[in-house]
């Protein structure tokens, strides 16, 4: 009993440390005021393998910045529907292919204030991921790696960010470290939005 206290404590050890929260004094209000946002695709970087090319290993990433979109907003999707949010979220087709349009895919850098202006909404939420190895089917498959990937040792250092249309600035910003078996993007999202919704400005009682 005691052997299975200590490793169920050593497995929360690996799976987070101390995260860095950053938010203004008008972070809430502001959120507050919003009344739709949108969550962008994150920017993913991928550690290289020495057996991926660098074509392959960009549609890898870009198979991964889908995957945790959807998650984070099936995440957030949720918990509107559990009443704990208030605030609407634009759906993940609509965002994309307005960001197409406006020519995101293409390399084109857009400020946050340009994808919020876009994209019709209040604000957004973008992220950061950056993997020590791929962590879905879809990616896996872009470099023919179909085995190995799910339930592996990872780690991922990920930044969210919420940039308020109307006040033209981030409001608030939130840098997590986790590894160990973090499984599928759903797990580490899932993982990384428990803890990071109890500091986010859209849900009561932060």
């Amino acid at each position: 009993m005691k052997k299975s206290i200590v490793l169920l404590i050593v497995v929360a050890s690996l799976l987070q440390s101390c995260a860095k929260i950053f938010y203004t004094p008008d972070a809430r209000s502001l959120a507050q005021d919003q009344s739709i946002i949108a969550i962008v695709p994150p920017k993913v970087s991928i550690a290289a393998r020495r057996n991926v090319d660098g074509t392959a290993l960009i549609e890898q990433q870009r198979a991964e910045s889908l995957n945790f979109q959807r998650e984070m907003y099936n995440w957030m999707l949720k918990r509107k529907m559990q009443g704990n949010i208030t605030v609407d979220i634009q759906d993940v087709e609509t965002t994309n292919a307005l960001l197409a349009k406006a020519g995101f895919r293409e390399g084109i850098a857009l400020t946050p204030d340009e994808m919020s202006r876009f994209l019709g909404v209040d604000g957004i939420l973008t992220s950061n991921f950056s993997l020590s190895k791929p962590m879905s089917e879809a990616a896996a498959i872009a470099v023919g790696i179909i085995g190995g990937t799910t339930g592996a040792t990872n780690e991922a250092t990920v930044s969210l960010s919420i940039h308020d249309f109307a006040s033209k600035k981030m409001i608030w910003n939130y840098d997590q470290q986790l590894s160990s078996s973090l499984g599928t993007p759903a797990r580490l999202v899932d993982d990384l939005m428990r803890q990071a919704s109890r500091k986010m400005p859209y849900f009561s009682g932060n």
